[in-house]
């Protein structure tokens, strides 16, 4: 190793130590973690500065996160590079990596946590693992075409339900065997979907239209549709058990959903794609991505306006942090 070799990776190693205190001392303000899916990077944001502390890289095509059953470990999902990256959820460092986990776009755990489920979006197919302590141990992989995206379980685990996006249908898998209960036609690409409190409806947002399609999924059978704007996407809970955001990419809206009268109540301007969410714990702001900007926009709930906007990398997915309202 030449001089000047070593002085680079003192400067690399000293670089990420630096980045690893910066993650520590910013646990206390409060991480807000995002991924930039066209960059193959996270950000860590300051929850209470409304800045971006750092950022790095993961695997390919960071889409979607969650935390694990035990809120331990923060799981982000690289769809192109086939790994999943294990975080800290509260100071956004990298734990470990799994490789070997083909295209995983979107990923759940049953309420039970029996069972880790992954939609392979380019592969047309749904993984189904059973959770076994820390290890994922591969059970079944169900072909379904086209393009499976979101997923919502049923509260009891018996089926986990994913939206087809290129062939405009739901399908309900029954955990149990792995097996495909039903499928049944929605509207034109359907994306999010999430199961409402009292277990009795699903609700898809249409990305194709501007609705939210209700379905009965003990029927099953649609059985209402709420306008709530172009490009209807992903959910949010509020965190109250009652109400509901979703994300209107196209309109540059996110709506707020009364889950008890299945009605929308109002509207918020949220330019530039808005996509995934997180809600304080307090209820009173609401971060959002914005896929086509580049940004995060923090909303002030009860004002209904966006108060900041917050730079980071190229289409910004997923988003979460640790003091966040209930997702129920």
């Amino acid at each position: 190793m030449t001089r000047t070799t070593r002085a680079t990776s003192w400067r690399r190693l000293l670089a990420a130590a630096a980045g690893l205190a910066l993650c520590a001392a910013s646990a206390q303000a409060g991480v807000v973690v995002v991924l930039n899916s066209g960059d193959a990077t996270v950000s860590l944001l300051d929850q209470d500065k409304r800045t971006e502390l750092r950022r790095f890289d993961v695997g390919k095509e960071p889409h979607h996160l969650m935390a694990t059953p035990d809120a331990k470990t923060l799981i982000v999902a690289n769809a192109a590079s086939n790994d999943l990256h294990f975080l800290d959820p509260v100071t956004g460092e990298i734990r470990k990596r799994v490789r070997d986990i083909p295209d995983p776009y979107q990923i759940g755990f049953s309420p039970d946590r029996r069972w880790f489920v992954a939609n392979a979006l380019r592969l047309d197919r749904v993984d189904i693992y059973a959770a076994e302590g820390d290890e994922l141990r591969p059970v079944k992989r169900i072909p379904l075409a086209r393009t499976p995206s979101h997923m919502a379980f049923s509260a009891d685990s018996q089926f986990v339900f994913v939206t087809l996006q290129e062939s405009d249908e739901i399908a309900a898998i029954r955990l149990a065997d792995q097996t495909v209960a039903w499928k049944m036609k929605v509207g034109r690409l359907p994306a999010g979907i999430w199961m409402t409190p009292d277990d009795k409806h699903l609700l898809v947002g249409v990305m194709g239209e501007d609705y939210v399609e209700v379905i009965d999924w003990r029927g099953p059978r649609s059985v209402k549709r709420i306008v709530t704007g172009k490009g209807a996407h992903n959910f949010r809970p509020l965190g109250d058990g009652r109400h509901l955001f979703v994300g209107n990419r196209v309109a540059g809206t996110v709506s707020l959903i009364d889950q008890e009268t299945l009605e929308k109540r109002h509207d918020i301007a949220v330019p530039n794609g808005p996509d995934c969410m997180e809600v304080s714990a307090d209820r009173k702001w609401l971060w959002v991505t914005q896929r086509w900007g580049k940004s995060v926009a923090v909303v002030d709930i009860e004002a209904r306006r966006i108060a900041h906007t917050i730079p980071v990398g190229r289409s910004p997915h997923g988003v979460f942090f640790v003091n966040s309202a209930p997702w129920r």
